[in-house]
């Protein structure tokens, strides 16, 4: 990293979630020309987090495996969480954790839930999200994570998966817009 150069990590090679971290801080207006990299990184829970305890320690995991050379890492997983009263009893909760070398800064998306059938398929039979749309016939795309996402497909292009981790990353920058936290990133330095 070379001197007044703000660069962030995104722990993942998902193109929806690279763009959505971009357009969030880009948007954000906090930083000055930010770079930003995409690092493969692993989020040490299982491929389907089923808690928001796990859903966060994925994001967590994430942001800290790619913080190496850069002033700020993020970290986004998607999980599911019980929720009462739903039809299901769980819905889909994106989380963001953006690291500073030092603290966890994190953000929640809005939760939805997915058709009882997909659900069924990924707690009874331990499929991810994609893999349980395709055998519900909800979707044809292998890749759908990378695509417009579940919440494309069931909002109907009203919502992509992009702006819904959106959501999560704009919620986890206003803890970095404290007026004791925001001088030394903007400088490139960790926070007191």
């Amino acid at each position: 990293m070379t001197h007044g150069e703000f660069l962030v990590h995104v722990g993942s090679t998902n193109v929806v979630k690279v763009e959505a971290v971009q357009s969030a801080f880009d948007e954000s207006g906090l930083f000055a020309n930010p770079r930003y990299a995409s690092i493969e990184v692993s989020s040490d829970v299982s491929a389907q987090p089923t808690s928001l305890d796990e859903t966060i320690r994925g994001a967590i995991n994430r942001a800290r495996n790619a913080f190496r050379g850069c002033v700020l890492s993020v970290g986004l997983e998607d999980g599911l969480i019980c929720v009462p009263y739903t039809q299901s009893g769980y819905m889909n909760v994106c989380a963001c954790a953006i690291f500073d070398g030092g603290r966890d800064y994190i953000g929640l998306s809005s939760a939805f839930e997915y058709p009882q059938k997909v659900i069924r398929l990924v707690i009874e039979e331990g499929l991810d999200i994609t893999r349980a749309f395709l055998r519900a016939g909800l979707s044809d795309n292998p890749t759908l994570g990378a695509a417009e996402g579940a919440i494309g497909i069931l909002t109907k292009g009203r919502l992509t998966r992009k702006d819904y981790a959106k959501q999560a990353v704009t919620m986890a920058l206003i803890h970095l817009r404290d007026p004791l936290t925001l001088p030394a990133l903007q400088a490139g330095q960790k926070p007191r």
